[in-house]
């Protein structure tokens, strides 16, 4: 149950959407963690220690530079966070998100997360900037195929065709991100949006943060959904300290009842 302050704040919300055609999610771990998923740290994070087994950072463990030397070790940290989104599927955020591009004449979502469940949920324009864990591509020709868990596979897994590793269709920390992907968002972006939402992330990427910063820079409402103070708090019109699905579902529930004059 949303606090009665939450609540205001979601009327408010609902305010925006009945002025606004063009919306931008930006979402993170949190939305995710109402399907059951860890976050990367923090309470029920992944992980909340600062060294591997290895005796390692877990950013390196995760690097581009291991999962070329030592791909052992990428693989066994990979696969921990495919276990742990293994049997999870989306969840009533994600849907609303999906819902509202057949209300609004352009929705977009710029996700971080790598478990799929946007388009899972049937929304179509999305920018997976991190990747798909389910996706699985070679690093030493062009075999690809998806996965929907790695519960076969043996680990690191090799290619069927060349022998070289595979390696799943992620972003490890150190490398670039996708250009096509970096092209759309920097497209759609420069077309502007009503409303911008960001939903379950820190935001302690500048590409994340970057279109809450750009709205308040150009007037745009921006809408934070997330429980903690972030690194764009104190940068958005209005901040809603609740759990993600649950209050997308208010603003959606409350939006709908108005567009429909009840």
């Amino acid at each position: 149950m949303l606090s009665q302050e939450s609540q205001e704040q979601v009327r408010r919300v609902v305010e925006l959407l009945r002025r606004g055609r063009s919306l931008l999610f930006v979402t993170g771990a949190g939305l995710s963690a109402d399907s059951g998923l860890p976050t990367y740290r923090g309470i029920g994070g992944l992980y909340q220690e600062k060294m591997t087994d290895e005796g390692i950072p877990i950013e390196e463990a995760l690097s581009g530079w291991m999962m070329e030397r030592r791909p052992e070790v990428s693989w066994r940290y990979i696969a921990q966070i495919e276990r742990a989104c293994r049997g999870a599927s989306f969840n009533r955020g994600h849907e609303v998100i999906a819902e509202m591009e057949g209300r609004f004449e352009r929705v977009w979502v710029l996700t971080q997360n790598v478990d799929g469940f946007h388009r899972a949920a049937g929304s179509r324009n999305v920018i997976d900037i991190h990747g798909d864990v389910h996706g699985l591509c070679c690093t030493g020709c062009r075999y690809g195929r998806r996965v929907d868990d790695y519960s076969r596979l043996e680990i690191p897994p090799r290619c069927p065709e060349c022998g070289a590793i595979l390696r799943p269709d992620v972003v490890l920390f150190g490398e670039m991100l996708p250009y096509e992907k970096a092209q759309r968002l920097s497209a759609e972006l420069a077309r502007g949006f009503d409303v911008v939402f960001s939903v379950g992330t820190t935001s302690v990427f500048p590409y994340i943060a970057e279109p809450v910063l750009e709205a308040a820079r150009l007037g745009v409402p921006s809408v934070e959904i997330n429980p903690d103070e972030t690194s764009v708090t104190p940068y958005v019109a209005i901040k809603i300290a609740a759990r993600a699905a649950e209050t997308l579902e208010a603003i959606w529930s409350g939006y709908r009842r108005v567009d429909r004059g009840t």
